[in-house]
């Protein structure tokens, strides 16, 4: 699949092959979810806590006589009956992560990928660069290619086109070590320059 390499003025500088076996597939939704529900849920905090009846500041005495009151039986005032108990089976911190075998992250990240190429929301760029930290001049020239919202992809970016695109609130950029099915899927457009280009397909061919 072979698709135009521009620059930041929207003119072309050539064309380059995209990997079929990394763009080109059929994309399948079930696998791109399974990557997504797991990236979503290592990041949860798990924090969540109440008290558990061993941690409730109530008294253990046992509330009355065990038979002959004509009540109920009733141990600790900590019991979840009583007003100030604990919660029964309440949330307790614990992680929420599990694991998922690296083939399957890894064909998440082609089909996610696949996914952005067939609705042609992949622009490759030559490079990310800027000549001053200028954030107006940055967004007019995304607006001349049409990036009103885009995940900006490279290998290391240049300080001055970093700063300038930090205030853009819908441009957010990535480097490629770090690029991941989540951030893909919720881009609008995925912008990769030809460096970029090259370390995703040493990662995933």
């Amino acid at each position: 699949m072979k698709t135009k390499i521009l620059n930041l003025d929207n003119e072309s500088k050539g064309e380059v092959e995209l990997n079929d076996s990394i763009f080109g597939l059929e994309p399948r939704a079930d696998l791109i979810q399974r990557v997504v529900v797991w990236q979503l849920a290592k990041r949860r905090g798990g924090n969540h806590k109440i008290l558990t009846r061993a941690e409730v500041n109530r008294t253990k005495k046992k509330t009355g006589p065990q038979k002959g009151s004509g009540g109920a039986r009733h141990g600790a005032r900590s019991a979840p009956l009583f007003v100030g108990g604990a919660k029964a089976m309440g949330p307790v911190v614990h992680s929420h992560e599990f694991d998922l075998p690296k083939k399957v992250k890894a064909l998440g990240l082609r089909h996610a990928l696949s996914s952005k190429a067939r609705d042609g929301a992949i622009v490759v760029l030559d490079e990310a660069k800027a000549q001053a930290v200028k954030t107006k001049d940055l967004a007019q020239r995304f607006g001349k290619l049409g990036l009103m919202s885009a995940l900006v992809v490279d290998g290391e970016f240049d300080k001055n086109f970093q700063m300038s695109a930090r205030n853009l609130a819908k441009v957010a950029l990535l480097p490629a070590k770090g690029l991941n099915v989540y951030d893909v899927m919720r881009s609008d457009k995925l912008v990769l320059t030809t460096a970029a280009l090259k370390m995703i397909e040493e990662r995933l061919s």
